[in-house]
């Protein structure tokens, strides 16, 4: 069976990682990835050497990504991965593609692909962010797709609902978690010493721009800063550089003004990697932004998350989340109330056993019917 995975970015590449490990391993699969969007920008950290690292027989490359994020600079990204896919679909076929996500960049890759019939599969679909655009990429990769392996019940019957059938959906949970209760993390002197990271304790920090609220990232942004500048009087900050979403600069600019202020209180990582990352949730004090991964992954650490403004609202929430409004009171207030909690030992609403030997029995039964 022929499998083409389409990957855009370091953060739906750390998800798919359960899931290529062992189609890499079965015989009965030839894999080839399809790298693309800010894998490719040196101004994300090129994380397309991450990917050649592990050796996998085919790497296809397609750029596509402009270095500007204003809205017509990702208005004319969209087109152009179009563009370039339209070519790319003509010339390859695959039994079946996987997709995940809702990024921009992905839709568009998907989108091209309707007119040759291409079976896309999509992963975290049926899911809610009504604070980003990214909701309307989501559904539209939905409705391009032939199989659906959503994170809970509730999402698959959110998808049956968009498709108008329950047929190919399939509730596997999140992939991300997939063996998370085997995951090793580094060792803490270890990890401490490797990014020099001062002996106290710090907060995993990550922020995007809310995309639906444009106008306002300006403010946001500073809003941000004001609240990790007294955040770091008494913790340490990681803070995970923003991925390429529109207007994602002014929160770049934000971050640094902040790494200048606090040189030695403030770690800007650009490309963490999965197991650093889930390293830095294991030893974190808190979680601190408005990424999905606060929602899907940081219960099953044991993490409390302040989850910040609309980016992630109407997702499904483990009671690990205290949400905040995009100002710096809110914030500051919501990181005191969390401080004076020790660790959370409630359920991970995303969290089920072995997801990617579920995604692989179905796609082994799919390809029997095609």
């Amino acid at each position: 069976m022929r499998i083409g995975v389409l990957t855009s970015s370091r953060a739906d590449y750390g998800i798919y990682l359960p899931l290529l490990s062992k189609i890499k391993a079965d015989p009965f699969f030839e894999l080839e990835i399809i790298a693309f969007g800010t894998h490719l920008s040196q101004f994300h950290g090129f994380t397309i050497n991450e990917i050649e690292q592990n050796e996998y027989n085919t790497v296809h490359k397609i750029s596509s990504l402009l270095s500007n994020d204003d809205e017509q600079s990702i208005a004319t990204s969209y087109g152009l991965t179009a563009l370039k896919f339209a070519d790319f679909w003509m010339s390859h076929k695959y039994d079946i593609v996987f997709c995940l996500g809702d990024r921009f960049e992905m839709s568009a890759a998907v989108q091209s692909g309707i007119p040759y019939g291409v079976n896309f599969a999509h992963i975290h679909g049926g899911e809610t962010t009504l604070g980003a655009i990214d909701n309307v990429y989501r559904h539209q990769i939905t409705l391009a797709s032939s199989l659906h392996f959503t994170a809970t019940e509730i999402f698959s019957k959110k998808v049956s609902g968009l498709i108008g059938s329950n047929v190919n959906v399939h509730s596997v949970g999140s992939l991300s978690l997939d063996g998370i209760e085997k995951f090793s993390p580094i060792n803490k002197s270890l990890f401490y010493s490797k990014f020099n990271i001062p002996n106290q304790e710090f907060a995993l920090v990550t922020f995007h721009p809310e995309t639906i609220e444009v106008q306002l990232n300006k403010t946001f942004a500073i809003d941000m800063r004001l609240a990790l500048a007294k955040i770091a009087t008494k913790l340490f900050l990681i803070i995970t550089m923003p991925n390429a979403d529109t207007m994602g600069s002014l929160y770049r600019v934000e971050i640094k003004k902040l790494k200048n202020e606090f040189p030695n209180q403030v770690l800007c990582i650009e490309n963490f990697g999965k197991e650093n990352y889930f390293s830095a949730m294991k030893y974190a004090k808190l979680l601190i932004g408005n990424t999905s991964s606060g929602i899907l992954e940081a219960a099953s650490f044991s993490k409390y998350v302040v989850n910040v403004g609309s980016r992630q609202k109407g997702r499904l929430q483990s009671q690990n989340i205290f949400n905040a409004d995009f100002n710096t009171d809110s914030i500051l207030d919501a990181v005191n109330q969390v401080i004076e909690l020790g660790e959370f030992n409630g359920e991970n609403l995303y969290h089920k056993e072995c997801v990617g030997k579920r995604i692989i029995d179905v796609l082994k039964k799919y390809y029997e019917s095609i």
